[in-house]
């Protein structure tokens, strides 16, 4: 049994196919996934889509990337999470990489993300690229520990992982991890405790080995979790059974869908 603790099925790729992506889910063992939000205007397809499925839940949040789009306040994020099937705040947290310039904006909405997340009493989903040094700090001054959550699709040193565990954070695995040329991540997914750790596909993109460069789906997951099980050299179900143990105990998810 395996489980996708971040995707994005309301993105074209995947929702136009939406009944065969579900379908190769199952025939995976994937029995569960994480639909993760990242504009507040698009939320509502998100929503939808985990509503319609009993195996399927949301987060709700704006992604660090976006610019120049609706901001969500604390009290609507807050509001968004009394839904039952809304069981994370993100996916959140600072990016670098593509933008440059002031980016105050997105520390502040960081921020906000963390601020609700607390309120709610809900765990963070968070991205961080280029910006680990910042993104731990907010996490800190926010006392993003009491929310707890989920550093997403990791891929910085193993001294950033050590500083997000001490936050009580989990490190999650994408298909990353199975690329030839992610030594530095290999090492990271050798060391990372096994009850911190989560794993995902982040589809539609970053398609595993052996199927890089094409178009990632939730029951690719499988290929995330043999990549640890190698790297740890333990059966592969050693790692389903904890990856999927700490998602529904991170995101208050039952086992058994209804």
């Amino acid at each position: 049994m395996f489980v996708d603790s971040h995707c994005h099925l309301d993105f074209p790729e995947l929702r136009d196919d939406l009944p065969q992506v579900l379908d190769a889910m199952r025939d995976q063992g994937v029995t569960h996934a994480l639909c993760i939000a990242v504009e507040m205007d698009k939320w509502p397809v998100v929503h939808a889509i985990a509503r319609a499925h009993p195996n399927l839940y949301a987060s709700v949040g704006v992604h660090p990337d976006y610019a120049d789009i609706e901001e969500p306040t604390e009290a609507v994020l807050v509001e968004h999470c009394r839904d039952p099937k809304v069981v994370a705040v993100g996916e959140t947290g600072l990016d670098y990489f593509r933008l440059t310039g002031d980016l105050g904006w997105q520390r502040e909405r960081f921020r906000t993300h963390i601020r609700a997340a607390r309120a709610a009493r809900k765990p963070l989903v968070i991205h961080t690229r280029a910006a680990a040094a910042d993104t731990l700090s907010i996490m800190r001054e926010e006392g993003a520990g009491a929310a707890g959550g989920v550093m997403h699709c990791f891929t910085e040193t193993w001294d950033v992982a050590a500083q997000a565990l001490e936050l009580g954070f989990h490190i999650s695995f994408s298909g990353i991890v199975t690329f030839k040329n992610a030594v530095a991540l290999k090492d990271v997914a050798r060391r990372v405790p096994l009850h911190r750790m989560l794993i995902e596909t982040d589809s539609p993109y970053l398609a595993p080995v052996p199927h890089r460069g094409k178009r990632n789906q939730p029951a690719f997951v499988r290929h995330v979790a043999e990549e640890i099980a190698r790297l740890r050299e333990v059966p592969v179900e050693v790692i389903a059974d904890a990856t999927s143990k700490n998602f529904f105990s991170l995101f208050g998810v039952a086992p058994h869908a209804h």
